[in-house]
């Protein structure tokens, strides 16, 4: 098994939610987390509620980092607006977030991988930084050479989820555009993300 595999079971473990809604996920069978203690459930505290929802979020983008992760919140402090809408449309708008909402890939891990490794482009330039904010009207774009890979072909075919409605796709062209920045009602989490908690915890 792949790391990036293992990465993403552990944190569904850990967790105790399938993050990606994904059929192979291991808290199909087993809800508790990992380890001897892992069935032990206690009510946990309003910081022990805050740091969940927080790893949730960080998990689900591929586990971003937390210095990185820091970085989006006070970004999205300092916009005008709800910060909790504002850190949402930041994450959304990550091209490896993008790529994967347009199913050009099977997970947001691969997705990371891909934007690396240099098969995407944007508006007709190679970007190889999975972290590169993705503005309103950029296209998206797999390279010719790329089209054929398993990982892309699996992607596709795949009906585990739909691409939302903020952006544009025509897997005939692997081309797709960012249409809008969404709101938290229009991401399609297959668990239910609560970034107010996210906020509440780094405003404490």
């Amino acid at each position: 098994m792949s790391k990036r595999h293992e990465s993403k079971y552990k944190i569904n473990r850990r967790l105790g939610v399938n993050l990606w809604g994904r059929p192979k996920s291991p808290v199909n069978k087993r809800e508790y987390g990992p380890g001897q203690h892992g069935q032990r459930r206690k009510k946990p505290s309003d910081f022990g509620t805050q740091l969940m929802a927080k790893q949730k979020l960080k998990g689900y983008y591929g586990n971003i980092s937390e210095k990185q992760f820091r970085r989006y919140y006070a970004d999205a402090d300092s916009r005008k607006g709800d910060t909790s809408e504002n850190l949402i449309g930041l994450l959304e708008r990550r091209l490896d977030a993008v790529v994967y909402r347009m199913k050009f890939v099977p997970t947001v891990f691969a997705a990371r991988q891909f934007v690396n490794h240099g098969h995407v482009l944007v508006n007709g330039r190679k970007v190889t930084i999975p972290s590169y904010m993705i503005r309103e009207g950029d296209v998206i774009t797999v390279r010719t050479k790329s089209r054929q890979l398993p990982l892309v072909l699996e992607a596709v075919e795949s009906a585990e989820r739909d691409v939302p409605d903020y952006i544009t796709v025509d897997h005939d062209k692997m081309e797709g555009t960012f249409v809008r920045t969404p709101q938290l009602a229009d991401v399609p989490y297959p668990v239910t993300m609560e970034p107010n908690l996210v906020i509440e915890f780094y405003s404490r």
